[in-house]
This record gives C-alpha cells, structure tokens and sequence, in this order.
C-alpha cells in the first residue's frame, strides 16, 4: 500500500487474491478527483474526447452531473491509458464513497510495477486538469506505462488439500474452531489460520493476527496439514484480498454493524458484499453454508456458484424449502435435535442440541448458530456422519477448546461469563447467556469495554445495551485497543449511552482484570458476572484461577441453566 501526497492520488493498494471488486488479483486506486469535480466544462470535454467520449455530458462544474461523469470518465481514461501502452480489454471497477471527491477505482493486474505505474500515471492526468494540455498528458501517461518494467506476478495460491473458509461479523471464531476440532476427530491433520495465529493440529505454530491471506499461506506451508480451514476477516479481504485462488467450503455465519467507517465500507449493505467474496470463490462443485436467518446473508446464494447449504433454527424456514427444491441442503433444529435435510428424504437427527456442549444446554442461540454452520460444513466436507456427531460432543465451551468465547467460569456461589463480545450483537449474545445462567432473584453485573476503532453512536449504543440489560455496569478498558482514542473520550462516550436508559454514574476501571475483580467482590450468591474481554484474556483466566475460580463443565451448566429456569 503506499500512500501520496496531495493531488488525485490519495491511495495505491496492491490487492494480492480475490477481493470486493474482482475475482482475483487486483489493484485499488482511491483518488481524489477535486480537480475534475471543479474543472471548467471546456478542458473536462478535452480529455472526454481524447478518451473517446466525445459524446459526452460532462455537466457543470460541482454538480451532481459532473460526479457521475467523473466516474465514467475516469473508468475510461484507466482502459486508453491501458490500451495506449499495449494492454486491450482492461476489466475497469469504479466506485463512489461518501466523499464525493473521492473515487476507488480497481483493474486486475498480472504484473505489479506496471499495473502501479499505470495507477500513478491516471493519477498524473488528472492533476493536469485543467491545463490546456491534458490530451498530451494521456499519451505521456501511456508511454509510463508501456516502459516501465512488467514486475512479478501475483503470489494467489491454489490450495493443494481441501479448505473451508469461515466468515462473518460473529460467531466464525467458533465457527472455524469447530470445524478444526471435527476434522481433527476424523484423523487428519488439520491447520487453522485465525485472530488468535496459526495452529496445526491443535498446537500454536505462529501467533498473531493470521486473518488475512498470510494466514492461508501459512497453514498450507505446512506438510502435515491435510485440511485447512481459515477465518476471514473482513479487513483482510480490503485490505490485502484474499491468499487463495479458490475454497471447497465456505462459511458465511451473519452479517451485523461492525467497523463501519473504515476503509470506504460505510453500510451493512457494504460489509455483506465484502463478505460474500469468501462464499464467492467457493468451487461450483463445492458447498456455500449460508445462515438462513439473516437475510444479507441468504441473498448470497445468488451470486455465488457453488451449490447452497442453509441453516436455520426455524425448520419451517421458506429458505429451507427453496433450498431443498433448487437441490441444496439444509440444517436445521427439530425437537431439539440437530437434523440435516436432503431433497426427497425425511430429515436425519444427528445429536440432541443439550449433548452439544457449545450450545450451553441450549441457552446459547449464537452457539445454536455456530453448531447448525459447523455440522453442515463438516458434512459438506464428506467427513462422515457419526464422527461429525463426535466432534460435536466432544468440543467445550472451555479455555482449551474456545478460548474467549463465552466460557463461564465458578467462583464460589457466583458465575462468571467471558466473551469477546465487541459489538452489539455479540454483547446481546454475552447478556443472553448470562441472564440464562441467572437464579432468580439474582443479579447480572456487566463488565464493558470497547476498542476505540468503532463509530461514536455504536460505542454509545454498546452501553445503552449494558447499562438496559444488566443490574450493574462498570466500564473496563482495553488499553491495547484504543487506537487512537483516550481513555477519557471512551468513558464520556459511554456514560453518554447509558444515561439514555437513566443510567449515571457509570464506574470506569483501567483494565478488564480490575473491571472484573470489582464486580466480583461486589457480586453475592447466585449473581453473575459478564466480561467483555478482548485484552488480557491470559491475564484474566490467570486471576480467576488463581481467585479459586474452575471451568464449567456441562454437567455444571446444564445445572445452573435448570436452576435459573426455575427447575429443581
């Protein structure tokens, strides 16, 4: 990536695999077109011409005209520059942001120092706007173009072993963890590229934020990996695309509000069309497992040429229906146990949700999600029937097997829930379990933090949800996540939201151990404490431990879920 100084050409982003605009590799070129926004009409119809629209409205200057003719003009001139220099049939992609004096522009590429010569060049037309000679500036921009030397290729791998690729806003952590563990209970020797690193077999190899398409590399570096399976994060997608030329699986668990305003993904909309080039590059023979409940989501089947695999935890979901009849399969609940559907069949049990131990008994519907998506990705694998069952028994919500994601935890009479839960749909989830563990007549104490990254209204938003939801809330800060905020701007944010549910007051403590060792010690018989814990997830299992915490185990969970319903 490499960033300019001002002019048009704000941003070069070299794009190493698929991404949000092509299939494969590709170059974005974000420019600033103030100069063709603001241009005479006379000099704008000069270049028109010289790129072969001559035809054109050009519209006057600052007008909503000129902006969409400055898109087309510029797709143009990216393709004469391209053909000048002895490059035809150039695909060309532009799109606007929410600057309208800022356009994305993308072009596959073959060779990088010529296709970054060419992103430079279009650049330099445009700030030769509206100099009389901008006719001869795209000749001078084509000669770049054709000297420059070709570069190296493209570094897309295609995988040599089996790969299923999990994305999504929540829930492809667990997900792919999941996935790994049943491959892994089928004898194979698994890799699992993540936020949390690379692992082989179970065992950290690399640690670090493997998300992108380094992580894919990685794994399949590695000789003893006979099954890939990577999270794909929306970042890496943008920023880097994705490392490899296709997947066999792909995963798509939901689609929610999170890191909007970053990198010109600015609506839901967006972030669902950035996550679909996961589920986009799957294998037409392969399988796209689609979450059936989340619309966004379910639209992906028409863009995707692998055959679909929905789940759903609404059996009677029209999705299942048309699925079934377009001959997809799906998975869904029925009577409690997990069942796959196949066309012209009666659904198959495979497992009773309350032997799923990620489920939580059942009270987890996030979790209810992330088992119907793992199951069906791991059938669609052809990994068989009973070992999929197995795989499903035998994976806990614990440090070991999902570590940070709602693993709750006893310390004496009080409970004790730790999720990652870093937006409003995975605080719901984190509240959802903790009030499901909850006595009645008990309490729900809420540790919450953010990372400074996210739009004001949503920081907002996650402690009107807090302070709504839970009896008592105080804020933890993540201190390795501000990114560029204070301490002191995040807590006025978040007093802010929970004052709009008549919440004041508001404690703030400077890390998620001393977040949680306060609501702990204020915490009685049967309460429950929830921690948004991102930052020292170490450190906190460390002080629970060390505070004669222990794991929960199904059998203790089930207990406490019954005992919070009110059954004996």
């Amino acid at each position: 990536m490499t960033q300019h100084s001002p002019g048009a050409l704000v941003e070069v982003r070299v794009l190493e695999g698929p991404n949000l605009y092509f299939p494969r590799a590709a170059v974005k070129l974000t420019l600033d077109i103030t100069g063709l926004a603001a241009a005479e009409t006379e000099g704008v119809a000069r270049l028109a011409r010289r790129i072969g629209l001559a035809s054109a409205r050009p519209g006057d200057p600052e007008t909503g005209f000129r902006q969409r003719f400055a898109a087309r003009a510029v797709a143009r001139l990216v393709r004469a520059v391209a053909a000048e220099s002895g490059t035809t049939r150039l695909a060309v992609r532009v799109r606007p942001t929410v600057d309208p004096h800022r356009l994305v522009v993308a072009y596959p590429w073959r060779h990088r120092t010529r296709a970054e010569v060419l992103a430079r060049s279009v650049a330099e037309v445009l700030d030769a706007l509206p100099a009389s000679d901008v006719e001869a500036a795209v000749g001078r921009a084509a000669a770049a173009v054709a000297a420059a030397e070709a570069g190296p290729a493209p570094q897309t791998l295609t995988p040599r072993v089996p790969v299923v690729a999990v994305t999504g806003t929540n829930g492809k952590t667990t997900t792919s963890r999941m996935i790994a563990h049943i491959g892994r209970t089928h004898g194979l020797g698994v890799g699992w590229s993540s936020t949390d690193g690379i692992y082989v077999n179970g065992e950290l190899v690399e640690a670090g934020d493997y998300s992108g398409p380094s992580g894919a590399g990685r794994v399949l570096a590695h000789e003893a990996v006979e099954l890939a399976v990577t999270e794909t994060a929306r970042g890496g997608i943008l920023l880097k695309g994705i490392g490899l030329t296709r997947n066999d699986v792909s995963v798509v668990t939901n689609v929610s509000a999170d890191h909007l305003g970053l990198h010109g993904i600015d609506t839901v909309d967006q972030l669902a069309e950035v996550k679909s080039v996961v589920a986009q590059i799957t294998r037409k023979d392969g399988w796209s497992v689609l979450n059936a409940d989340d619309p966004r989501v379910l639209a992906m089947r028409h863009v995707v040429k692998a055959r679909p695999w929905v789940f759903s935890r609404d059996p009677d979901s029209p999705a299942i229906r048309e699925t079934l009849t377009g001959g997809g399969r799906a998975t869904s609940v029925i009577d409690g146990q997990v069942a796959v559907f196949v066309p012209g069949a009666d659904p198959d049990p495979l497992v009773a949700l309350v032997d799923v131990p990620m489920t939580l008994a059942g009270l987890s519907r996030f979790n209810v999600e992330n088992t119907l998506a793992a199951a069906s990705a791991a059938l669609a694998l052809g990994i068989p029937r009973e070992v999929v069952v197995e795989g499903l028994r035998t994976f806990l919500p614990d440090s070991e097997h999902n570590p940070g994601r709602m693993n709750l935890f006893s310390l004496g009479e009080v409970s004790v829930v730790v999720d990652l839960a870093h937006n409003e749909a995975g605080l719901e989830a984190l509240l959802e379990v903790a009030s499901g563990v909850r006595r009645p007549g008990a309490r729900l104490l809420l540790a919450l933090g953010v990372v400074g990254d996210r739009q004001d209204d949503l920081i907002e938003k996650l402690a009107e949800i807090g302070a709504r939801d839970s009896d008592l809330m105080v804020i933890a800060h993540k201190a390795h996540y501000l990114r560029g905020r204070s301490v002191e701007e995040l807590d006025e944010l978040l007093r802010t939201g929970a004052e709009r549910v008549g919440v004041s007051g508001v404690t703030s403590y400077p890390t998620e151990v001393a977040g949680l060792a306060a609501l702990v010690e204020r915490a009685q018989p049967g309460d429950v404490v929830a921690l948004m814990c991102h930052a020292e997830r170490a450190a906190v299992y460390d002080w629970i431990a060390a505070h004669g915490g222990t794991p929960d185990g199904p059998e203790t969970l089930r207990d406490k879920v019954r005992a919070a319903a009110g059954v004996s």
